[in-house]
């Protein structure tokens, strides 16, 4: 079996798995973190997205071969302690109802103020188009991303 060298979470992981198996599956199966969700498998409900060198991608999508020798965010490394402006927008505006979308939800908003600090309407519904919360907790996530504009760094 093949091995690769993954870097996640600012942590370089060994990895030894076939080259194809999803980023996901990697992410949850082989390093224990499961705050990335498996939604659909196939990159259109957005539970699963991660960042790959600051973009947000859908982790179900890529391979362990196309991750490896990129930097790797999950969930869990947005902040030790909750503290990323788009966590605590999420907190703040009571956001999640069952949450399993939201971990998704939150890598995508912020990589969306990372690139653009103060999004429109259209601007966040453009990002979140690729996105499914069974719960409709859209116009929450809407009022989260902008209480957090202007905040990521």
């Amino acid at each position: 079996m093949p091995s690769y060298q993954l870097t996640v979470n600012g942590r370089v992981r060994p990895v030894d798995a076939e080259a194809d198996t999803p980023l996901l599956w990697i992410l949850r199966d082989t390093l224990g973190l499961t705050g990335t969700k498996f939604g659909c498998g196939q990159g259109v409900c957005g539970s699963c997205t991660v960042h790959l060198d600051g973009q947000a991608v859908k982790s179900c999508q890529r391979s362990l071969k196309e991750a490896a020798g990129h930097a790797v965010i999950t969930v869990e490394g947005l902040s030790k302690d909750g503290s990323h402006p788009v966590q605590k927008a999420w907190i703040a505006e009571d956001v999640a109802q069952c949450g399993y979308c939201q971990p998704g939800m939150i890598m995508t908003a912020a990589a969306l103020l990372k690139r653009n600090a103060h999004p429109t309407d259209g601007d966040i519904e453009e990002a979140f188009a690729d996105h499914v919360c069974r719960c409709g907790t859209y116009p929450r996530i809407r009022k989260a991303v902008k209480r957090a504009a202007g905040s990521v760094k």
